[in-house]
C-alpha cells in the first residue's frame, strides 16, 4: 500500500512538472547568436578593459566600454517606452587596497533596473563582467580583448535585457555590468553594499563569467555542457542555525544551493538538449568571481558557466609559445552556445520574475511517525504550494506534490528519517519559487 501511494505521488510530482509556458519558448527563440557577436566583437574592439585603463577616450579604454554598454541598455530602454532605469553605481578604491589597485581608481558599474509589478522591491539579477586583463594582472595599457573573459557574459547579459524588456513582470530584474572583478571583485562588492543600503530583498543572482568556449584544455568539446556552481550555506549564518544543521541536516541545502537546482530543473524543462552540472563549490577551485560578494552579503547567488575552460585563452598576454597561441582573443568563441547560456539565464530570471516569493517559514514534523508533516507561511499572490522530496544523496529534488491552497499538510508514508524536504510556492501564472528547506521544526 504504502509503495502504491509512493507512485501516486510521484505520478502527481511529473503531471505538475510536465506543466510549460509558451513563453519562456519564445524567450529561448528570440535570443540572438548574431547580437551576441556583434557585442562580442564591440567590447574587443575597445582594445583593453582593464579596470584601472583610460577612461577618457572615445574608443579605447574601461570608460569607453561603459559607456557603450549604458548606450545599449539606453536603447533596450527607449524601445520598450522606458521601462529600464539605467545607472551608473561607483566606488572610489584607493591605492593600495590590495597588490592589483596600483593607482586610485573609481570602479564603475552599470546597472539596467526593470521594475516589476507587484513586488518591485524583489530583484533577480543578471551580471556579466566588463573589465579584461592580460598575464600581468597590473598591466593595463596592454591589448587585452577578454572575448570570452568576459566579453561574452557582458554581451548576454545586454541580450538578455532585450528579449526580456519585452515583458512585464511581478519581480524586478537587474542587467548589470561590473567592473573591478579581476582586480578583487571591487565591483560586485559594491553593488551588495549598494543593494543593502537602498534594502533590496535580492531573489538571487546568476553570475556569467566565461559562457562562449566549448573547446576545453582537457581535449573535451562540447556545445551543451555547462556548470552551475554554488556554495552549501551562508557564510551569515548562526551559531543556532549551524548547530540545528548538525541534527536536522542542511549542509547542501542554502540558499545558493537551492537557486542552483531551480536553474537546474528549469534548464531539464525547457532545454533538455542542455546539460547543466550542479557543481557544490563556491566557485573553481581557489579562484573566485562576482557572485562571491553576493554571497558573502548574505544574497543568494550562483555562477553559470562553460564546463570545459582553455587556460591558455585566459588572462595570457597575446602570443605564440612552443607552438601554443596564447590570448582570449575573438575566434576562440562559440557564438551559437554563448546564445544558449544566456537563454538559461533569461528563462531563469523570467520564471523567477513571474514568480510569487518563497515562503518565509517551513516547519517540519513528524518524528518516529509514519509520515512527514508540514507547516509554512502563507504568501501572498500563490496560488498553491508544492512539497519537494529527494533522498539524502540526491543532488536534485527528485519528487514533488502540489497540495493546493493550504499551510499545513501530512505526507503519509513517508519517514521523516529518509529524506530531505522543502516547500515552493506556486503563483497563479504556475511559476514557482525557489524551493525553502525547513528551518523549524514542530512536535
Amino acid at each position: 500500500m504504502k509503495k502504491l501511494l509512493l507512485i501516486g505521488l510521484m505520478t502527481s510530482s511529473f503531471l505538475m512538472s510536465a506543466q510549460t509556458d509558451q513563453r519562456i519558448y519564445d524567450i529561448i527563440n528570440n535570443v540572438s547568436a548574431e547580437r551576441i557577436e556583434n557585442d562580442i566583437t564591440k567590447l574587443v574592439n575597445f582594445g583593453t578593459r582593464h579596470t584601472l585603463s583610460d577612461t577618457v577616450s572615445q574608443t579605447r579604454g574601461i570608460g569607453a566600454a561603459r559607456r557603450w554598454i549604458k548606450s545599449e541598455f539606453e536603447k533596450t530602454s527607449s524601445a520598450c517606452n522606458g521601462c529600464l532605469n539605467v545607472i551608473y553605481q561607483k566606488d572610489l578604491i584607493k591605492k593600495g587596497a590590495n597588490d592589483r589597485i596600483i593607482k586610485d581608481v573609481e570602479v564603475v558599474n552599470v546597472l539596467a533596473i526593470q521594475k516589476g509589478t507587484t513586488y518591485p522591491n524583489r530583484y533577480i539579477i543578471m551580471s556579466g563582467d566588463i573589465d579584461s586583463r592580460v598575464s600581468d594582472p597590473t598591466n593595463y595599457t596592454d591589448e587585452s580583448p577578454g572575448a570570452n573573459d568576459n566579453a561574452s557574459g557582458m554581451a548576454g547579459t545586454i541580450e538578455a535585457a532585450r528579449v526580456l524588456s519585452k515583458y512585464k513582470f511581478e519581480n524586478s530584474i537587474i542587467y548589470m555590468g561590473l567592473s573591478g572583478e579581476e582586480q578583487g571583485l571591487f565591483g560586485g562588492g559594491g553593488v551588495a553594499q549598494y543593494a543593502k543600503d537602498q534594502g533590496w530583498e535580492v531573489i538571487g543572482i546568476f553570475n556569467n563569467d566565461m559562457i562562449g568556449n566549448i573547446t576545453g584544455v582537457d581535449g573535451i568539446v562540447s556545445n551543451v555542457d555547462f556548470r552551475i556552481f554554488s556554495e552549501p550555506v551562508p557564510p551569515t549564518e548562526t551559531e543556532e542555525q549551524r548547530k540545528a544543521r548538525r541534527f536536522y541536516g542542511g549542509e547542501v541545502d542554502g540558499i545558493s544551493r537551492q537557486l542552483a537546482r531551480y536553474v537546474h530543473k528549469n534548464v531539464k524543462q525547457y532545454m533538455p538538449e542542455m546539460n547543466p552540472m550542479m557543481i557544490y563549490r563556491l566557485d573553481r577551485f581557489g579562484r573566485g568571481g562576482h557572485h562571491r560578494p553576493f554571497n558573502d552579503a548574505g544574497f543568494p547567488g550562483i555562477r553559470i558557466m562553460e564546463a570545459h575552460e582553455n587556460y591558455t585563452q585566459q588572462h595570457q598576454d597575446i602570443r605564440v609559445e612552443n607552438g601554443i597561441a596564447y590570448g582570449d582573443v575573438l575566434e576562440h568563441v562559440n557564438f551559437k552556445y554563448a546564445a544558449k547560456l544566456t537563454a538559461v539565464n533569461a528563462i531563469n530570471l523570467a520564471s523567477l520574475a513571474w514568480a510569487p516569493p518563497s515562503p518565509t517559514t517551513v516547519k517540519i514534523g513528524g518524528i518516529v511517525q509514519p509520515a512527514a508533516r508540514f507547516q509554512w507561511s502563507k504568501v501572498d499572490g500563490a496560488k498553491g504550494y508544492k512539497i519537494y522530496w529527494r533522498d539524502t544523496t540526491s543532488s536534485t529534488w527528485d519528487y514533488s506534490r502540489y497540495v493546493g491552497d493550504v499551510t499545513e499538510f501530512t505526507l503519509e508514508g513517508i519517514v521523516i528519517d529518509n529524506f530531505f524536504f522543502g516547500v515552493s510556492a506556486v503563483g497563479q501564472n504556475g511559476f514557482e519559487s525557489p524551493v525553502v528547506f525547513p528551518n523549524g521544526i514542530f512536535r
